[in-house]
């Protein structure tokens, strides 16, 4: 079973992982809708190169999620280094900007539970609307959530995934809405979010 200690994450074949950051000082990480399709782009690529899937992502303003489940040998690790490497030298070229773009190293969690899988889920997907960007989860083009609800045809979404954790796209977005009117979630997952929200 992998593990996280202070200066340590064990990265393993088959495990899901909650991979996390946001630009430094909370500076706007996507400037113009161009600046979202580069990293989705490159989220497709390496993924498919480092043999990881990705189960749920979300792309803010100032921070974005992903969660993942590695597929093969190579660490899961590879993807936000891979993707926001190569982002912050276009960014900062494109903007005639220079510097660190991110509030230090990416944050990871191993998701060891079930219960911490599926919250994670509609964490994520809800978090345009927590963040008062959209009213709607559906609205906001930088996630995958339509893509769960058959609405929009992209790379980011796992059927077996969402059948087996949810049974169906209406359960999940049931689910989604319950958060969202409740703004309550367990707490295991509200620790290891909250970091991110300081």
């Amino acid at each position: 079973m992998p593990y996280a200690r202070k200066d340590m994450l064990i990265w393993q074949q088959g495990m899901y992982y909650h991979i996390y950051n946001r630009g430094t000082g909370k500076t706007t990480l996507f400037q113009e809708p161009t600046n979202y399709q580069f990293v989705t782009e490159k989220l497709k690529k390496y993924s498919r190169e480092n043999q990881v899937t990705v189960i749920a992502f979300c792309l803010m303003p100032n921070h974005y999620h992903f969660m993942v489940r590695q597929d093969g040998d190579k660490e899961a690790g590879n993807i936000p280094q891979s993707v926001f490497n190569s982002y912050s030298k276009a960014y900062n070229k494109k903007y005639s900007r220079s510097g660190t773009l991110f509030e230090g190293r990416f944050r990871a969690k191993p998701i060891l539970t079930s219960s911490h899988l599926q919250h994670l889920c509609r964490y994520i997907h809800g978090n345009p609307v927590k963040d008062g960007l959209v009213t709607d989860p559906i609205d906001w083009p930088y996630s995958n959530y339509a893509s769960w609800l058959g609405q929009r045809d992209t790379y980011f979404v796992d059927e077996s995934f969402l059948q087996e954790q949810f049974g169906n796209a209406d359960n999940y977005k049931e689910f989604l809405f319950q958060y969202l009117k409740s703004h309550s979630l367990p707490e295991d997952v509200i620790k290891i979010v909250r970091d991110l929200e300081r």
